[in-house]
């Protein structure tokens, strides 16, 4: 999975060696909230801070099912942006939590497009990384009359391979004590599909089954997504584990909801003319 470990890879060396380095714009508060009525008993949560006038720019966060955190409105310059940041069906503040019907990359796409009516936006430039790459180029492919420009970190395409790659065989071999406890809740006898020996114990309606797999398959996340470990990121993905590892698992499971293992490349045209940076580390 290109954007779950070599990303962070490249980019830690980015940092390392670079002269200067950027730091985060200081905090800031939302300047509107509020939750959107979306379909499917869903309700989303959104926020708008910055400058009410500045360039519309949506950050979407990572997962599916991590939500947005208060420190990823500084990734913006609050003076030239109107910085509008939401939680993606299921997960963070959007109701209801870990919620798994009517989720679908489709629906997120329909919500995107949703609140940026609601929000009475022309157009907006769209910010994502690894799983919002994803949806932010997915949701470009479907409405780019909506879509001003793309800047995009981490690119990933939610091919088969790459899911396989992190959840079943590849990144084992760089992680091995981390596998050791990411396989623990699957019997042998299910280990050669370890998506849906999960999926079998995250849609369980035995609660302590359900919960010793979600923390398991959320710490596997917190604990490989960075070169260095890192131990908030463990307590950050702790607090939102069953959303985590029951909707990435929901998205996983169903081939991301796409038609073809290869739709975003498959459809790529449909965006040439979008203007995008992309950010992979050097």
């Amino acid at each position: 999975m290109i954007s779950k470990s070599i990303f962070f890879f490249c980019l830690l060396g980015t940092l390392l060696y670079a002269t200067e380095r950027r730091t985060f714009y200081p905090p800031i508060e939302p300047n509107q909230s509020g939750y959107l009525s979306v379909g499917g008993g869903h309700q989303i949560y959104w926020e708008e801070c910055g400058n009410p006038e500045g360039k519309p720019i949506l950050f979407l966060h990572g997962g599916p099912g991590i939500g947005f955190w208060p420190v990823q409105r500084s990734f913006f310059n609050p003076e030239r942006y109107r910085i509008i940041l939401f939680d993606q069906r299921g997960c963070g503040k959007s109701l209801p939590f870990s919620e798994l019907e009517n989720n679908t990359t489709w629906d997120l796409v329909s919500d995107i497009e949703l609140l940026r009516k609601h929000l009475e936006v022309d157009r907006w430039v769209i910010f994502g990384g690894s799983w919002g790459s994803t949806l932010g180029l997915t949701y470009a492919i479907m409405h780019p009359q909506s879509v001003k420009g793309l800047i995009l970190r981490g690119i990933f395409l939610c091919r088969p391979q790459e899911i396989e790659w992190y959840y079943q065989k590849g990144a084992d071999q760089i992680y091995p004590d981390e596998w050791e406890k990411y396989i623990a809740p699957i019997p042998v006898a299910e280990r050669d599909d370890f998506e849906n020996g999960y999926y079998k114990r995250l849609t369980s309606i035995d609660p302590q089954e359900r919960a010793v797999a979600a923390k398991a398959w959320s710490r596997w996340e917190a604990s490989t997504s960075r070169l260095l470990f890192d131990p908030s990121l463990l307590d950050a993905f702790d607090f939102s584990a069953d959303s985590i590892a029951r909707i990435e698992c929901h998205y996983f499971v169903h081939n991301t909801f796409f038609e073809t293992n290869n739709w975003i490349i498959e459809n790529i045209e449909k965006i040439r003319n979008i203007p995008c940076i992309l950010v992979q580390g050097r």
